[in-house]
């Protein structure tokens, strides 16, 4: 036994070192000042939109562990240590431009395999001492979301917008704001999600300083004047909801701001100034919302700047208001000629990153709530497949979700883009 001893000495600094614990923090809070806070500092951050995280980390079908450490490795490298991630998508699997493997299955039917791949997603960025938004619902198709929930609650077959048109979309996905019965059915999803534990650290998903903020979803909507009022009921229902569950995390809409709600800024003003509601988001988009033209990508630009600036600045002032910090969480721009190729230019797209980068920073540096920005969105190291344009089955995850070209707002691994990230987020110690 005495020889032992020696031999332990030896051993146990080294097995102490294998098995480091994560750095213990507090969770993101907002202070007085409208200022996000985390272990007693200014938080900020440039960050992605990595919505396939949790496919990415499960055993299954689209699951890539080693592609995953790989991604957040790098993702670490160049500063970036804040992800907004899809939690799962919803409905059956086969549906023409929709994510899957899907999560929720049938109402309350999931597939472990994901929310292991969850877990496990959650768990590695807890060991990079990186922080993540994870959004419950969808207003577009693309991972279920509103049309499923009305599905499975007795409204008729799915409308799929790449089969039936937008139209057609449009008309049926508007009976969600005004559908107990589905608006029942997510409420059900809130709480077996926000109630779970971790099974790969035990750490309830209430206690993971990990989670920066619950957000109710992606892009939610109200889709028609006339369900102004029950959208914001309905949002301020769920963001309660949450709360009661989980009193330490930050709670966010998920809210493109006014083109997100009839552009009536009143309504976006009324949803966020709830006090459930821990701070504000916005996304921007040029190229969908016409401010950019695909043959005039470049010589628009000047006229995307101005239209970006007004439109940060109409949200910043409600932010200032209610003392909140306010995040672009969604803004992309495409590649050079609109080519989708991981090889096409990104000249266009790398000025209007800088252009955003600089109103976040200026807005910053005087005090303003403006606390950060998710890019739309993280390729990575996926590949692209040459005989296709949109996913289909077996293909790599890009940015791009299953319903838009791959390729067409995804930052590679390879890109130009990548040293502005890095230098913005130099900027940002």
């Amino acid at each position: 036994m005495k020889k032992l001893f020696p031999l332990l000495a030896i051993l146990l600094p080294l097995l102490g070192a294998c098995t480091t614990k994560p750095v213990e923090h507090s969770f993101v809070t907002v202070n007085a000042d409208g200022q996000f806070v985390r272990d007693g500092k200014p938080y900020y951050f440039v960050g992605a939109n990595f919505w396939y995280g949790a496919i990415l980390g499960s055993e299954g079908e689209g699951g890539d562990r080693k592609r995953l450490h790989r991604e957040l490795d790098f993702l670490k490298s160049i500063g970036v240590n804040n992800l907004r991630v899809l939690v799962g998508a919803d409905g059956k699997n086969g549906v023409k431009t929709r994510v899957e493997p899907s999560l929720q299955t049938a109402p309350g039917v999931y597939n472990d395999t994901i929310l292991d791949g969850l877990d496990y997603f959650m768990n590695e960025l807890r060991k990079r001492d990186m922080t993540a938004v994870l959004y419950l619902n969808n207003s577009w198709e693309w991972s279920g979301g509103y049309s499923v929930y009305l599905q499975w609650s007795g409204h008729g077959d799915a409308v799929v917008p790449a089969v039936d048109g937008w139209p057609a979309y449009m008309e049926y996905v508007k009976q969600f704001p005004q559908s107990d019965s589905a608006q029942a059915l997510f409420a059900n999803h809130v709480n077996y999600i926000v109630s779970r534990t971790n099974r790969y650290n035990q750490l309830k998903y209430v206690d993971d300083p990990t989670l920066m903020s619950w957000q109710i979803g992606n892009e939610p909507r109200a889709f028609a004047d006339e369900n102004k009022a029950p959208f914001a009921r309905w949002m301020s229902d769920v963001a309660a909801q949450i709360k009661s569950i989980d009193p330490n995390h930050l709670v966010s809409s998920g809210s493109e701001g006014s083109w997100g709600c009839e552009n009536d800024m009143a309504l976006y003003e009324q949803i966020h100034a709830d006090p459930n509601i821990g701070y504000l988001n916005i996304h921007i988009w040029p190229y969908n919302w016409g401010w950019v033209k695909a043959d005039s990508l470049t010589e628009l630009l000047p006229h995307a700047k101005e239209n970006t600036r007004k439109y940060i600045d109409a949200h910043t002032a409600v932010a200032r208001k209610y003392r909140k910090p306010i995040v672009l969480e969604e803004f992309g721009f495409p590649r050079d000629g609109l080519r989708f190729c991981k090889e096409a230019p990104t000249t266009a797209r790398d000025e209007y990153y800088r252009y955003v980068f600089d109103l976040i920073r200026q807005d910053r540096e005087s005090g303003g709530p403006f606390a950060g920005c998710n890019f739309w969105a993280w390729g990575g190291f996926a590949e692209l497949n040459s005989g296709h344009v949109f996913w289909e089955r077996g293909d790599d995850y890009t940015g791009d979700p299953a319903q838009e070209e791959q390729g067409l707002n995804s930052v590679f691994a390879t890109d130009s883009t990548i040293e502005i990230i890095r230098t913005e987020n130099q900027k940002l110690k």
